[in-house]
């Protein structure tokens, strides 16, 4: 079983793709660097509650539905 550090990454890069969004689309809609997103879908860095909620908005889901969303990835 993978771990959430693993899993995030992958739902946040899942999500961005199936909008048809580039990562600099994202990290301007979530108000971030486009170098951080980048990072946080490499699994480089692990976002903070804060920046997953900023994710999550940007995405259009809830926070709550993103972290869902990586318990069955």
């Amino acid at each position: 079983m993978s771990s959430l550090n693993d899993r995030f990454p992958r739902v946040v890069r899942q999500l961005r793709q199936s909008r048809g969004w580039s990562q600099e689309r994202l990290a301007e809609k979530a108000d971030l660097n486009r170098s951080y997103v980048g990072e946080i879908e490499r699994g480089i860095a692990i976002p903070s509650l804060v920046t997953a909620d900023k994710l999550a908005r940007a995405l259009e889901i809830n926070l709550s539905a993103l972290v869902a969303s990586c318990e069955h990835a």
